[in-house]
């Protein structure tokens, strides 16, 4: 006996199962894709804070190496005092952009470690349970970005992370140009040693606070924008253990 055609209502059972599992491999394979392009985005942007740094280096060396050598040639007159100023100037103005910039790459790593967050998240709603094979953050609370950081948490200052960071070594070091340069300019003015001293480190603490100053308001704004246009959704804005130790 030849078998009857299969009942109409399994085909139409299975169909719309297929599609869902292809819907979830191709929403899987987009996410992956931009999962990629945020990591070379995050790779460039380093790369790119780790030249400029080596940029400003570099060329704070050769101003050193050229004072030393411009200062015996002119008796270390008044000619040298202006040669000292341009140089000294350039420095400054490479060192304060060099700042900012990394600034700016610091809270565009933010930003794409929220995506990459976001991306993980979306993994774990595809696939419940993967979450728990991930060793870096899934959410996009504060807890969950400092999970994708790992030596840094976001959630509590630390003021010896902040000065160990990059920006912060070359603000360091742009302030301490700029303690010299006011030095500098202060004795030309027939300013006594004592004022002169006064002066450089006044200048120093000036520029030092005032960059440090910038890059936190800078920061705070991120993060504000990061709140409005990434909101955490409410089940990932309170942990559990949060929710248990609050009782």
């Amino acid at each position: 006996m030849t078998e009857g055609p299969a009942p109409a209502g399994r085909s139409t059972d299975l169909a719309p199962a297929a599609a869902a599992a292809d819907d979830g491999a191709r929403r899987a394979q987009f996410l992956a894709t931009e999962h990629w392009s945020l990591l070379a985005t995050r790779s460039m942007s380093w790369n790119e804070a780790f030249t400029r740094t080596s940029m400003f280096l570099s060329t704070l060396s050769a101003a050193t190496v050229a004072l030393a050598l411009a200062g015996p040639a002119m008796s270390f007159g008044g000619a040298f005092a202006l040669f000292a100023v341009i140089v000294l100037s350039v420095t400054l103005f490479l060192g304060i952009a060099t700042f900012v910039r990394l600034v700016q790459v610091n809270n565009e790593d933010l930003l794409w470690v929220v995506g990459m967050n976001k991306l993980r998240g979306a993994y774990a709603r595809i696939a419940p349970g993967i979450e728990d094979d991930f060793i870096t953050g899934w959410t996009v609370d504060p807890r969950g970005v400092s999970k994708t950081f790992g030596a840094i948490d976001v959630t509590k200052g630390s003021a010896l992370h902040a000065f160990v960071t990059t920006p912060a070594v070359v603000a360091v070091i742009a302030s301490a140009i700029a303690g010299v340069l006011a030095g500098l300019v202060a004795f030309q003015l027939a300013a006594r040693i004592e004022m002169t001293v006064v002066l450089g480190f006044a200048a120093f603490v000036i520029s030092l606070g005032t960059m440090l100053f910038y890059g936190i308001r800078e920061y705070e704004r991120f993060i504000k924008r990061l709140e409005k246009e990434h909101p955490a959704p409410p089940t990932e804005a309170v942990d559990p253990a949060d929710r248990v130790s609050s009782r």
